[in-house]
């Protein structure tokens, strides 16, 4: 794309691909599930022309990234040390972060656990939540008892990766276009039970959202038939390892300027309530919902992310 360069840093002993775009203050970009760096090809241009240095890497596992084969090698005490050595390798003391997804789990982890390298926060889809009084997956099994929950889905190895690896175009075109497979208030989700996989029952659009293109969808193809889908999986497979190493997250208080974004339709609004990162999140400037916008909401209102993103960031010290 006109205008992004792409490269390979070495961090924390692996490496990772980037994308970046400009000059100017760090502003790092961390994509979630099942995404890569692509998801922010509408923003990489739009912070490089307003004088910022935008760069998105494809993380641990995904993408052109390296991936380790063990599954603790993604816990989240491994992807801040990812993202603080990739602070070094760039020469930059200090950056605002910027996360969806999975990466807004690791934006607000940066942020709590690194405050003298992060600036500031910006996190979309998922807010900054606090601790669970026990380990996650307990809690999901007393929650949802038989009833299916795609993160209790992902936790044995190679069962997902066995569903989705078997047709990557279809699992891909149905994840990013169809009925979310994580939305816990439809009514195919709620009919599920323990042992039906994530795909069944899920109509795969012949049409993409307009948001989409067929492009768009086939690079997203091509990265994973390269990388598999294990590392992102293995993220998920880490959440009672970040509660037993990482107590402070979720109880720490995120002292940085921060902004929460979120799609009006997206799913993930029901399992995670904004109002619960309020005192958590004492600098929290504003908490915007786009209106008609579902999960992948940098993608489909690439405009407005754009205009509320460097808004924030003009206000913050230092901008250019």
């Amino acid at each position: 794309m006109t205008g992004i360069a792409h490269r390979t840093v070495t961090t924390h002993g692996i490496q990772i691909h980037i994308a970046e775009a400009g000059e100017g203050p760090l502003v790092l970009l961390l994509h979630g599930w099942p995404e890569s760096w692509y998801a922010w090809r509408h923003q990489l241009p739009a912070l490089a022309a307003a004088g910022y240095h935008a760069v998105a890497p494809d993380l641990r596992g995904h993408g052109q990234s390296d991936g380790p084969p063990e599954v603790e090698a993604y816990s989240m005490k491994h992807l801040l040390a990812d993202q603080v050595g990739l602070l070094d390798a760039l020469g930059a003391e200090t950056a605002v972060v910027v996360g969806h997804d999975w990466g807004a789990a690791t934006a607000w982890a940066c942020a709590a656990l690194h405050p003298e390298r992060f600036r500031a926060v910006v996190g979309m889809s998922v807010p900054y939540l606090g601790r669970a009084p026990r380990p996650p997956t307990e809690l999901f099994k007393a929650l949802f008892g038989d009833r299916w929950f795609y993160i209790l889905y992902f936790q044995e190895p190679g069962v997902a990766e066995a569903e989705f690896e078997a047709d990557i175009p279809r699992t891909l075109r149905t994840v990013m276009a169809g009925v979310a497979g994580f939305d816990t208030t439809s009514r195919v989700m709620q009919a599920r039970k323990k042992g039906d996989t994530f795909l069944g029952g899920l109509e795969t659009p012949d049409t993409l959202p307009a948001w989409l293109t067929e492009d768009d969808l086939a690079y997203l193809v091509k990265q994973y038939a390269a990388s598999g889908f294990r590392g992102g999986l293995n993220r998920y497979r880490n959440l009672d390892r970040d509660w037993e190493e990482l107590p402070g997250l979720g109880t720490v208080k995120v002292e940085q300027p921060a902004l929460f974004l979120t799609g009006e339709k997206d799913p993930g609004r029901a399992l995670a309530p904004v109002d619960l990162m309020k005192p958590l999140v004492p600098a929290l400037e504003d908490v915007l919902v786009i209106p008609g916008a579902g999960h992948w909401v940098q993608q489909e209102r690439a405009a407005e992310v754009n205009a509320a993103l460097l808004a924030f960031l003009k206000k913050l010290p230092g901008a250019p």
